[in-house]
This record gives C-alpha cells, sequence and structure tokens, in this order.
C-alpha cells in the first residue's frame, strides 16, 4: 500500500523525554520519511537544536532537510514570556521534499503531503 506514515505524538509522551531525546527521535523518524505531528509542539530551543541538527545531518543518505510548522500558543503567561520558554500548540514535521506548507494561519495550517520523492 502506498502511503505516508503519520505518527502523531500525545503531550504525555513528550513530556517524559528529555529534550534532546525528543529531537533525535523527530530527526529519525523524519529521516525515514515519516510525518510527525505533536500534540504539545517544541519549545523555540528545542525548534532552533532541530533545525541546527538538520543542517548537519542534510546531504547524507538524500536527507533534504525538514519542513515545520506551528500553531502558536494563545496567550503567554508572565513567566512564559519573560523566560521564552512557551511550546506551540501543535507541531508539524516532515521531510521538506514531501511536505509543503500551503497556508499558516492561528488556527489553520494547510499542508500538501506528497506520496513520492519529489
Amino acid at each position: 500500500m502506498e502511503g505516508v506514515q503519520l505518527n502523531l505524538i500525545s503531550k504525555d509522551r513528550l513530556d517524559k523525554m528529555a529534550s534532546m531525546e525528543k529531537i533525535r527521535m523527530i530527526l529519525d523518524e523524519v529521516k525515514s520519511g515519516k510525518i510527525v505531528v505533536l500534540e504539545s509542539g517544541l519549545t523555540p530551543e528545542e525548534e532552533a537544536k532541530l533545525i541546527e541538527l538538520t543542517m548537519l545531518e542534510i546531504d547524507h543518505e538524500n536527507f533534504v532537510g525538514i519542513e515545520v510548522e506551528s500553531y502558536p500558543q494563545k496567550s503567554k503567561g508572565f513567566f512564559d514570556k519573560l523566560f521564552g520558554k512557551s511550546k506551540g500548540r501543535l507541531t508539524v514535521i516532515g521531510p521538506a521534499n514531501r511536505l509543503k506548507t500551503l497556508q499558516k494561519r492561528d488556527d489553520l495550517i494547510t499542508a500538501l503531503v506528497q506520496l513520492g520523492e519529489g
């Protein structure tokens, strides 16, 4: 059966993982061609580290990079604003050659998932 695998990962599972463990899991899944949807998203620091590691691994084993889109958090508390620790409400991550963001708003992410490798 031809298709794209979506891994929908709960906030509970993510909360049990260290930052680098989350990032490595996401990167490994995306490198294998899967689309990852995170219920609670990543912190800005985690997202930056994910992008940094992605840049290091591009062109290894035909890896072309990632596409990342998140819904922003509706409202931030004082400490979230002060320390910049807030997470997106939902994050969609996939291989750059398979996942294309068509539209992004506060309440809607429209994406096209390509079945082929192009």
